[in-house]
């Protein structure tokens, strides 16, 4: 028993990494109604950025974290200003197409650039607030169970981003103008609402959110240019999973994912399955979900008059 609690508590880690970078997704499908192939990229770019910024500032990690948010942020802007916006109003083909061509393009660049071995990449350091201590190194015991103070700051950062979206979706004008530009962009430039600005914040909050997910990944499994590659495919599954256009869902789908795909690849005979299969079967819990309710977990569906 005390195994299986312990791969619940690795699976909600894990899952709360997949729920962030779908997170992100999320933002801009929610505010723009486009879904970002080049997410994943752009987060792995960003923290190549984070890694070049740390080297240059005595490797003082609570000044490297914000500032690359703020780049990151400032990354998005700029790629649906000078990339995405000239195909706004295309088909959903031309965009798909532009997001996967970025995908290729970020990935290039970075491999380009930062080229050679994997790269270490910190963990975020102790911190004391108010005599209270923070993220480090050192474990949490919960009965038999032991979680890492790395895995635990995961699931903080991932709470703590999903209820503050929420709380901007729910209850901001800005928010809520990013929600009227998603759904009838004209009839939100009647209300005055500046739906290119609104565009543009879309994609930097989502390029802020994926740079936060890839800081926190980064130092699991090395800074590589194929760092997002395999969690990007999992972020899909779970904001499709929980709903494309809700933060909670975004959350609640990773944690399902990432619970199932450890007990699966703990629990599964190898004769059966085996851990290799674990994708699949995570892939098959979602396909019987969205056969019961297409929209996903927290999906909103859609009345349309014909």
């Amino acid at each position: 028993m005390a195994d299986f609690w312990q791969q619940v508590m690795g699976g909600l880690a894990t899952g709360s990494l997949y729920g962030l970078l779908a997170l992100a997704l999320v933002l801009i499908y929610r505010s723009t109604r486009v879904l970002n192939f080049a997410q994943g990229e752009m987060a792995m770019f960003t923290s190549f950025l984070a890694w070049s910024v740390l080297i240059r500032v005595d490797n003082n990690y609570w000044i490297m974290f914000p500032l690359t948010l703020l780049i990151a942020a400032c990354f998005g802007g700029l790629i649906e200003r000078v990339v995405v916006r000239p195909v706004e109003g295309a088909s959903v083909l031309n965009i798909v197409i532009v997001t996967l061509g970025l995908f290729a393009i970020v990935n290039n660049v970075a491999s380009w650039r930062w080229a050679g071995d994997p790269k270490p990449f910190p963990a975020p350091p102790e911190m004391h607030v108010a005599g209270l201590k923070f993220f480090g190194a050192k474990a949490l015991h919960i009965g038999p169970t032991v979680i890492n103070y790395h895995d635990l700051t995961i699931m903080v950062f991932a709470a703590c981003a999903m209820v503050a979206l929420y709380l901007f979706f729910q209850y901001t004008s800005v928010g809520l103008a990013m929600r009227a530009t998603a759904h009838n962009p004209v009839a939100s430039r009647l209300m005055g609402i500046r739906v290119g600005r609104m565009l543009t914040l879309g994609w930097a909050l989502s390029a802020a959110v994926g740079a936060v997910a890839g800081m926190l990944i980064a130092p699991i499994v090395l800074l590589s240019s194929a760092l997002m590659v395999g969690a990007l495919l999992y972020a899909f599954a779970a904001a499709v999973l929980g709903g494309l256009d809700s933060p909670v869902g975004a959350i609640v789908g990773g944690l399902i994912i990432g619970i199932s795909e450890n007990l699966v690849g703990a629990y599964t005979p190898q004769e059966w399955l085996g851990p290799e299969m674990k994708l699949t079967v995570t892939l098959c819990i979602i396909l019987v979900v969205l056969l019961i309710r297409p929209t996903g977990i927290f999906g909103k569906r859609e009345l349309r008059r014909v």
